[in-house]
This record gives structure tokens, C-alpha cells and sequence, in this order.
């Protein structure tokens, strides 16, 4: 046997242990299109009109990447108590930048804080302290 045989066998049985793993050894539909589950391609019958109580709860989403860049209620906190102290002109969004970290390491520096440019549990405390209102 040559050795540009036995490569051609191993690497066809890889790309078979490949395929066998990602079609039928994952647990759950598979996150291809091209690879959905029969049931999930058929549409459902339209269902009967019923009554819908309204209520104010938002829907449950399981998106991680939405979760991750939707704004954050404690950067938000940590934004306005930092530009209510004029440490910085910060536009509150939630979400930090380049104007949030400089306006962290200016009260890092006043408060003689390791200067980090993060939102930390002693960053936290200190604005809480300062401000007089618990910060999320």
C-alpha cells in the first residue's frame, strides 16, 4: 500500500465520523437551515381565534447575542451617577465606550482607586457611596 492511499482512506473517515456526528449524534434541531428537522419545515394548521389577556411581561426570548448587546441597567446607573458628578460628558446608553471608560478612570483617580477603566464591585460602591443611592 502507498502512503497517498492510507491518507486517502483516514481522510475519508474522518469526513464520515464528521457527518455521522453533526447529522444524527447532536442532541436538538441542528442550527443549519439546510439541515432542519421535517417537522419544523411543515407548516401548522391555523388555529381557532381565541381570547388574549393582555398583560405588560415582554415575551421570553432565548437570543444570548441580543442579551449581550442590549443595554445594560447597571451601566446605565454607573453612566448618569458619573455624568450627574461631572466625571465626564456621558451620553447614558448602557453600553460602555471610550467616554465611559475615561470618565471610570477619572473618578478612579480622584477616589485613588486602582485605575482600571472597568465597572468593578468597588467602583460600584464608591458611586453608591457618593451618590447616596444603590447602584444596580
Amino acid at each position: 500500500m502507498s502512503r497517498e492511499f492510507v491518507g486517502i482512506v483516514l481522510a475519508a473517515l474522518a469526513t464520515l465520523a464528521i457527518f455521522i456526528n453533526a447529522l444524527f449524534l447532536q442532541r436538538g434541531p441542528h442550527p443549519a437551515p439546510i439541515f432542519a428537522s421535517r417537522h419544523l419545515l411543515t407548516p401548522m394548521p391555523p388555529a381557532a381565534p381565541a381570547r388574549v389577556a393582555v398583560t405588560n411581561a415582554a415575551p421570553a426570548h432565548n437570543d444570548p447575542i441580543a442579551a449581550l448587546l442590549a443595554p445594560s441597567p447597571r451601566v446605565l446607573a454607573v453612566q448618569h451617577a458619573l455624568a450627574d458628578f461631572g466625571y465626564g460628558q456621558i451620553q447614558p446608553s448602557g453600553i460602555v465606550g471610550p467616554e465611559t471608560q475615561a470618565a471610570i478612570e477619572k473618578f478612579e483617580r480622584s477616589r485613588h482607586m486602582p485605575v482600571t477603566g472597568q465597572i468593578s464591585d468597588r467602583l460600584l460602591r464608591e458611586l453608591s457611596a457618593m451618590t447616596g443611592r444603590q447602584l444596580q
